[in-house]
């Protein structure tokens, strides 16, 4: 059973931002899947190397799309990507240290953190975009 699973909900109907947000959701996916198979330890490396890497990747696109249509919400939208940036980069530090890098309370942090990201912020500032004509 997947940790999350992508319906209309999560859409911000910006296709670029929608496919990433399903990318970062199948990332999710499989450390849920790698841990509830007892394979964490041998995954949960490259998925968290995955998943800090194209976390930036992500969030420096939604911030230009923020910046090049001047949304206002852009510094608190960047301070919420920054929190979750700094949560993803400890699991990474405890990972390379040799701890259990993450667990079903981890995981559903995320999962609820990505989920609320998508459905409230993101969603605000790509209704934003629209009503402005960018998209």
């Amino acid at each position: 059973m997947a940790l999350i699973t992508w319906s209309d909900e999560y859409s911000v109907n910006l296709k670029a931002v929608d496919d990433q947000h399903k990318y970062l959701i199948g990332i999710l996916n499989e450390l849920h899947e790698a841990m509830m198979k007892g394979r964490a330890q041998s995954t949960t490396g490259d998925l968290l190397h995955q998943l800090a890497d194209y976390k930036q990747t992500h969030f420096v696109m939604e911030e230009r799309f923020m910046e090049r249509a001047g949304f206002p919400g852009l510094a608190a939208h960047r301070t919420c990507h920054e929190e979750l940036s700094l949560q993803i980069d400890e699991y990474m530090q405890r990972f390379q240290r040799g701890e259990v890098a993450l667990d079903l309370e981890s995981l559903h942090f995320l999962r609820d953190w990505v989920g609320n990201h998508m459905v409230n912020e993101d969603r605000e500032f790509s209704q934003w975009l629209h009503e402005h004509g960018v998209h």
